[in-house]
């Protein structure tokens, strides 16, 4: 296969990660890797910056998190091994946005930020045959084979399954659940386990995720060829972590740097190369800022 030239290669790929912040309905936040977006029958990984749209399928894998910034303010978060589908993404005219999302497995949770509270919303969010309306506030849910639970950490919320009578949850840590087809009445879950089932869609400081604005740099690899980046590249997208390609001449020569680009921190920086190294051609990391 003819081999696009590395500097138009790049190029394409800065333009697929750029954003509009004045245009998108949601953009990545932040991503605990691996993780994808799924789009017109195509998988890439998730980066920092990156828009979304109604119809995209976001992917984790084991360990990941991914953080996803609506444009009425409000933040979703998907757990490790994951599915989340957003079915409609549209902000409407005179102020009010809409959105309608579906959890096919893993745990998530939805934050309204405090300063936007009284924003206009209608969020949607299905949890396989369990549906939760949102009119401003904040929820944490998980979707299994089994068991779906949806638990209320303030506001309010319409919750019920398919061909069932809705209830309305009120009470700060009021939680609604599924167990293998049947409705249980509503709980109230204690402090301690809510700050367990937050813990499962947290990002946490130095475990490894990029985020939007982070001014730290992985070099996975500088090689000498297109065909040595190329490889390295390839091999770690397929695995959910968002690589780019940089060209840089020295000299008479073009090295390609793959990077993975956005980590906040150094500490980040250091725990995603560490665990990289040895894997998908990766000998020896460097970490820069």
């Amino acid at each position: 296969m003819k081999r696009l030239p590395m500097m138009v290669l790049a190029a394409a790929i800065a333009l697929g990660a750029r954003i509009s912040l004045a245009a998108e309905a949601a953009v990545v936040e932040g991503v605990l890797m691996p993780a994808w977006v799924e789009r017109d029958a195509k998988r890439v990984p998730l980066a920092p910056g990156m828009e979304l749209k109604g119809g995209d399928e976001l992917r984790t894998g084991a360990g990941a998190r991914v953080y996803v910034k609506l444009s009425e303010g409000s933040l979703v978060q998907l757990g490790e091994n994951a599915s989340l589908r957003l079915q409609d993404l549209a902000p409407q005219r005179g102020g009010l946005f809409k959105a309608t999302m579906n959890v096919l497995e893993g745990a998530f949770r939805f934050t309204t930020d405090v300063l936007k509270k009284e924003r206009h919303r209608e969020v949607n969010i299905t949890i396989r045959t369990v549906t939760a309306g949102i009119r401003g506030t904040d929820l944490w849910g998980k979707s299994t084979e089994e068991r779906q639970i949806v638990c209320l950490i303030e506001g309010r919320i319409e919750v019920g399954a398919q061909g069932e009578a809705a209830v309305t949850m009120d009470q700060p840590l009021q939680f609604y659940q599924r167990v293998r087809g049947q409705t249980l009445p509503v709980g109230k879950v204690a402090d301690a386990q809510l700050a367990e089932w937050s813990k499962e869609t947290a990002i946490e400081t130095g475990r490894g995720a990029a985020r939007r604005g982070g001014r730290w740099t992985i070099t996975l690899a500088s090689v000498e060829t297109q065909d040595a980046a190329l490889a390295v590249y390839d091999a770690v997208r397929e695995a959910g972590y968002a690589a780019t390609i940089l060209p840089v001449k020295v000299g008479e020569k073009t090295l390609y740097h793959v990077r993975i680009a956005q980590l906040p921190s150094k500490a980040d920086a250091e725990t995603l190369a560490g665990h990289l190294r040895g894997k998908y051609g990766i000998a020896d990391p460097k970490v820069s800022g």
